[in-house]
């Protein structure tokens, strides 16, 4: 049976809003999510990094994943959103309050050392304009040997019918360059009716350029490898001790 996963939920302070996409989300038959803050630097004033609320202060009790017999299980994601190679800091003492990490680089200089230098572990796609830059297969297979993956999210799609022209071309344009290989489909849904289930966002896949079964891992075991990724990364980081992922968390 697949484990299906969306690493991609809208973080909001609505408590009560965020509840509702983590009940969507087992509802539907994820297994696993991720709450993504989002973090986008500007050259005008310091900003501090966010800090994640801790799970059990954001839901009183998790609710049962559909056709499972465990609850969801809720993890904490930081994307950067990357204007300036000064926006990301290597080695960050705050990205461990994390459990993923990812960046969103806006020009072609900054997705190249996104793919081939830093130690991230998705790479977000962006769906709400038209690219400035052309996806080139040596960054590209770079980051696959590296262990990341790329991420295309589709609820803007669901908003906005000048996004979802942006999401579709960005997409195939990303699956002509990768092969449709170490890419995830999240939803980045900021309430509850932005999430599909795990069967819609394959068909989703479909229309993106992806292959019937590159679809289906994009949803399920490419969402594990990132899990996995980001336990090796916290095991380099922290010399063995790594809290925020456990084994039965993989499985």
């Amino acid at each position: 049976m697949s484990v299906f996963m969306d690493l991609n939920l809208s973080y909001t302070a609505d408590r009560d809003a965020l509840q509702s996409l983590i009940e969507s989300a087992a509802h539907l038959g994820f297994s696993t999510v991720a709450i993504n803050y989002v973090f986008e630097p500007t050259a005008k004033k310091k900003q501090e990094i966010p800090t994640p609320t801790p799970i059990s202060e954001l839901i009183d009790q998790l609710p049962i994943v559909q056709g499972r017999s465990r609850p969801i299980r809720v993890l904490n994601r930081l994307t950067i959103v990357m204007s300036d190679s000064s926006h990301f800091r290597p080695n960050a003492a705050e990205y461990r309050s994390f459990d993923l990490l990812a960046l969103q680089p806006t020009t072609e200089k900054l997705f190249h050392a996104a793919c081939m230098l830093y130690d991230v572990d998705i790479i977000c796609i962006s769906v709400t304009e038209k690219l400035p830059f052309f996806f080139k297969r040596a960054p590209v297979n770079g980051a696959v040997d590296r262990g990341l993956v790329f991420e295309v999210s589709y609820s803007a799609a669901i908003r906005d019918s000048t996004m979802r022209r942006y999401t579709i071309a960005n997409a195939i344009s990303l699956m002509e360059s990768c092969k449709g290989k170490s890419v995830i489909l999240s939803s980045a849904a900021e309430k509850a009716l932005e999430i599909r289930g795990p069967y819609d966002v394959t068909n989703l896949g479909l229309l993106f350029g992806l292959s019937d079964g590159d679809a289906k891992e994009a949803v399920s075991s490419t969402c594990r490898s990132v899990l996995l990724h980001a336990v090796s990364v916290l095991r380099d980081q922290e010399d063995g001790q790594w809290d925020h992922l456990h084994h039965e968390e993989l499985q």
